[in-house]
């Protein structure tokens, strides 16, 4: 199992259990993307109606009004020439994913959110809205009452938003009206993608499925896919070929590396990183500042104005440092935390100390901040 160490807050932890150090093995079907089996994004053009006078405003927003019309006048509904200022409609985008072998009729959740001035969609319900692919064809029809979070709450001279409330979700809100067309068992060679590219993960993967099938049926291509020829799967097409080797699993190969997000002063190290020797030296210096004005008024019956005279007291204090901590020869995690501990540095004082240690060029590991 591999070891990941996580730095929160103030405090350090050390994750020192005597576990196996190889990494836990893992299913196919979590380190790869199958060729073909994905999703195809869909988006469309909608009006919200029942909004308890949140919705858009028109002069901000005319093309609701225009758009209000144009559904209108399709309904049979003649508002040539009429002006109507309706504050319960809202224009919104709406988003949604089509899964990988939908078929007409199932459904699909989507997600709607306003472009307009509208307030809030709570309480609203979207009209028949089409959902466009990347190719402008229409592959679902959405409509539905919009489940939106967070609240609006206004007074005369003030207001408080808690929460979103100009987004929400329609769970199961659109319907599938066209099937995209795949010859899925029409495959002669099926592509693996590692979601996380690396050779030797993929090396082990090759070799997992020749073992699966006792025989050479997949090719390694590069780092980032394994190439599998179903013509030497003998009995097989792509459905069952899945079947057999999406539950295959691997052990993985990860590259050494030390992920920081400074704002929270979170810190993640995975166990393959390593020190080389290094010597490292930690202190603080502290600048203070106080200010003291003192107030001088003139002497009685003395004209004159009262002032104030500044006064700053600046001290610079160096504190003891803890001393220089010296890392020999190639150090483990596990090794350099305990040193780290030793010098009782802080998170936000360790994130400084790896940034020096990796500018040094002592620390053998992909640096990622965030």
């Amino acid at each position: 199992m591999t070891r990941i160490l996580v730095i929160l807050g103030l405090a350090i932890a050390v994750v020192a259990q005597h576990v196996d150090a190889r990494a836990a093995p893992v299913r196919l079907k979590d380190l790869v993307n199958f060729d073909g089996v994905r999703g195809n994004d869909l988006v469309g053009y909608g009006l919200v109606v029942g909004l308890n006078g949140t919705g858009d405003g028109i002069r901000n927003a005319p093309f609701t009004e225009e758009t209000m019309s144009n559904i209108l006048e399709r309904l049979g509904v003649n508002v040539t020439g009429e002006k109507f200022r309706p504050k319960n409609v809202a224009a919104v985008f709406v988003t949604g994913t089509l899964p990988p072998f939908a078929r007409a009729g199932s459904r699909i959740d989507v997600t709607v959110s306003t472009i307009g001035d509208a307030k809030s969609l709570r309480g609203g319900t979207l009209i028949l809205t089409p959902l466009n692919g990347a190719d402008g064809q229409i592959y679902a029809v959405a409509q539905g009452p919009v489940i939106a979070g967070g609240a609006v709450a206004q007074g005369k001279a003030a207001s408080i938003t808690m929460g979103v409330p100009t987004a929400g979700v329609i769970p199961s809100g659109a319907r599938v009206e066209r099937e995209i067309k795949f010859d899925f068992t029409g495959m002669r060679k099926m592509r693996l993608a590692l979601r996380n590219p690396d050779f030797t993960t993929a090396f082990k993967i090759e070799q997992a499925i020749n073992n699966q099938f006792r025989r050479k049926v997949a090719l390694m291509r590069d780092g980032g896919t394994v190439e599998i020829d179903l013509r030497k799967a003998v009995g097989l097409n792509a459905a069952h070929l899945i079947s057999r080797i999406e539950n295959i699993r691997v052990e993985p190969e990860q590259k050494a590396r030390v992920v920081i997000d400074q704002r929270s002063g979170t810190i993640v190290l995975g166990e393959d990183v390593r020190i080389s020797r290094v010597a490292v030296s930690q202190g603080n210096l502290t600048l203070r500042v106080r200010e003291r004005p003192v107030v001088v008024q003139p002497n009685p019956f003395a004209q004159g104005q009262t002032i104030t005279v500044p006064r700053s007291d600046v001290s610079l204090t160096k504190e003891k440092g803890t001393g220089l901590a010296q890392v020999d020869g190639e150090t483990s995690l596990s090794q350099l935390i305990q040193g780290l501990n030793a010098l009782g540095v802080s998170p936000n004082d360790l994130i400084d100390i790896l940034k020096s240690i990796k500018a040094a060029g002592a620390l053998h590991a992909e640096f990622v901040l965030q």
